[in-house]
């Protein structure tokens, strides 16, 4: 009996950590043992190791065993680590040649016939080991098109551990095992975006989602229901370009490590959409959890839309944790067990009703709602949240007239203007560490290249002194008026940019 080792790899969020697994026989009472920080379902690996290894022909000889993962200090979670274990169990049974396996990354689960399950977060795990100088991993054949995306890494696929003892065995004789195919690179073939042109009417609207594409902006619609909100918001995902490849590997790592890929093998190129109920929890939307802390809703909608309808009716409590969110771009969520910090930059798009009742629009005759329950109602989402929004706007009832007129533009065409707005964003911020008008900066609005002339922002200098906006709102307005100088054809922003900017950025509740 001698020493066995080989490697594999522990995600803290989406950040991978390379473990060197190590096993070793000593005499005693048989016994599996697993130190080195493993939660339940890691403890729970020797049985099923037992198991597996059985089923497949190369019994675990019944002596103590002891394993250690790695650093020690670093949580261990989920029963990926099932195979790594397994390996190099059995590579110091002496049923596997050790010199073969050490370098090798392991990830898989093992059911108790020997057969190797996928796991979640293959993907975030490849990319660590290959950031850590991995060359050869071996994942279950399910995940293999998954962790295929990553480059210069070879990708042996593990259908059970029969199959993959066979292959070491093979290689420890210096032959040449017989690999399985490892699906290529796919494209998923997703239904188009639904049409901005099924929308009726609402011309106001349709621009503020225009603009707030062009410069990934925020919106928040308060307004009656049927009216459209929903409508406008589902169409916002279709005028975003698709995400480049360094983006599409970030939002696919977190939906690896949520489970929720929806193709094997495939980058995730479209900008995701993610409207969570009205009653979901704080863990839910910001991230966390018993035990493993999993992303939120806001990083799953990474470089996508983050759709709150009825915001109103969310808990208070996880509205106001957007806040730093929305500021940063991405989101520490810190437990007992650890601090875990995810991706979250993504647009938050709020709608809501003008009132609990939802009829306080126009004349508000059939409003059966006090003064102090309206005020009650839009005040949930009001002061440091709101001020956090750059768009605010109303969304009026479609009137007759609306019913009969032409359609509106498609979602093509409007996308069209959204990509060149972009391409003049990206040649003026080449550069920098900025990439649209929603994340530059105040200081750089303000003091830097891009401040504009006093007779440009006037107005903007007015409202300030009269207390009609903050600090943070003036620079809200400021990156509104580059938005709507780059979809008009480029070049600085004039007073009528930043005095439109202005207007759109008025309280959504006062105009409804």
């Amino acid at each position: 009996m001698t020493l066995g080792r080989t490697r594999s790899v522990a995600l803290s969020g989406i950040e991978g950590a390379m473990v060197e697994v190590e096993a070793d026989f000593a005499q005693g009472l048989p016994q599996f043992a697993v130190s080195g920080l493993p939660d339940a379902a890691c403890k729970q690996s020797p049985d099923r190791i037992r198991a597996a290894a059985s089923n497949s022909g190369v019994p675990v000889p019944h002596r103590r065993v002891t394993v250690n993962l790695s650093p020690a200090s670093l949580p261990k979670a989920g029963s990926g680590f099932d195979l790594p274990i397994a390996v190099a169990v059995l590579a110091a049974a002496g049923a596997l040649p050790s010199g073969v396996v050490e370098e090798v990354v392991h990830l898989g689960e093992l059911a108790l016939d020997g057969t190797v399950r996928p796991v979640r977060g293959v993907l975030p795990a490849v990319l660590a080991a290959a950031r850590a100088g991995v060359r050869e991993v071996v994942v279950p054949a399910a995940n293999a098109a998954e962790a295929a995306l990553v480059p210069d890494v070879r990708v042996h696929p593990a259908r059970t551990l029969a199959e993959l003892v066979q292959r070491y065995v093979v290689l420890g004789r210096g032959g040449r095992p017989e690999e399985p195919e490892v699906m290529s690179v796919a494209e998923l073939a997703l239904p188009p975006p639904p049409d901005l042109r099924d929308v009726v009417g609402q011309d106001e609207a349709r621009l503020a989602l225009e603009i707030a594409a062009a410069g990934g902006h925020h919106v928040f619609m308060v307004g009656p229901p049927g009216a459209g909100k929903t409508m406008l918001a589902e169409r916002l995902p279709g005028l975003l370009p698709e995400l480049d490849h360094d983006q599409a590997l970030e939002v696919t790592a977190i939906q690896s490590v949520l489970g929720i890929l929806p193709g094997e093998g495939a980058l995730v190129r479209r900008p995701p959409f993610v409207a969570p109920h009205h009653g979901a929890s704080m863990p839910a939307i910001i991230g966390g959890g018993s035990g493993v802390i999993r992303p939120g809703a806001i990083s799953q909608a990474h470089h996508g839309v983050l759709f709150l309808d009825e915001g109103p009716e969310f808990r208070t409590n996880v509205l106001q944790a957007l806040r730093q969110p929305v500021e940063a771009g991405r989101v520490v969520v810190a437990r007992a067990s650890g601090v875990v910090t995810y991706p979250a930059r993504f647009q938050l798009v709020m709608a809501a009703n003008p009132c609990p009742c939802g009829l306080g629009f126009g004349k508000g005759t059939d409003c059966s709602c006090t003064p102090m329950a309206r005020r009650a109602y839009l005040g949930k989402i009001a002061g440091p949240v709101l001020d956090r929004v750059d768009l605010q706007l109303p969304v009026r009832a479609v009137s007759r007239a609306a019913l009969g007129g032409e359609p509106g533009e498609p979602t093509a065409v409007v996308a069209l203007r959204v990509a060149a707005a972009r391409a003049l964003q990206a040649q003026r911020l080449a550069g920098t560490p900025w990439r649209l008008n929603s994340h530059v900066p105040g200081s750089e609005l303000r003091r830097g290249s891009l401040r504009l002339p006093a007779a440009a922002t006037s107005d903007l200098d007015r409202a300030i002194d009269r207390g009609l906006l903050t600090l943070r709102g003036y620079d809200r307005v400021l990156r509104l008026a580059w938005t709507l100088r780059d979809l008009a054809g480029g070049g600085s922003p004039t007073r009528q940019d930043v005095g439109l900017a202005l207007t759109l950025r008025a309280h959504a509740a006062v105009a409804a």
